[in-house]
């Protein structure tokens, strides 16, 4: 199953609700993104497909290794980009928006190319 930006977007949403609250259902996840819970089943219904993540016994999202990974590679981007931004000194808000966009369209490849001459710079 190939990812859409959508949702690498739900799993990091998800790996973001659970280490700052834990155990998370449909319905957090639905107010944190502000989409419709409809809308959010679906997603959660070809993840689960796709077998990024589990629903507990409780009702939790939980991620499995495979959406676990994922979803760290675009938050570890997403924080990439907002701080390299930031630095050059783009405000806030832009950067955040900016860095979602960034997180999705680039390759791997090019992702490390740009950390490892950033680290080279620190």
């Amino acid at each position: 199953m190939t990812l859409g930006k959508s949702s690498e977007d739900y799993l990091e949403a998800i790996l973001m609700l659970h280490q700052k609250r834990g155990g998370i259902r449909s319905v957090d996840l639905a107010g944190y993104m502000g989409y419709s819970k409809p809308s959010v089943s679906h997603a959660v219904k070809n993840l689960r497909t796709g077998g990024f993540l589990v629903i507990d016994e409780n009702g939790c999202l939980c991620l499995t290794d495979k959406g676990r990974t994922v979803a760290e590679k675009i938050y570890e981007r997403r924080q990439f980009f907002m701080e390299q931004l930031i630095a050059a000194g783009v405000d806030q808000e832009t950067a955040e928006q900016d860095a979602h966009q960034i997180e999705h369209a680039i390759s791997d490849l090019s992702f490390q190319k740009l950390k490892e001459k950033a680290q080279q710079t620190d």
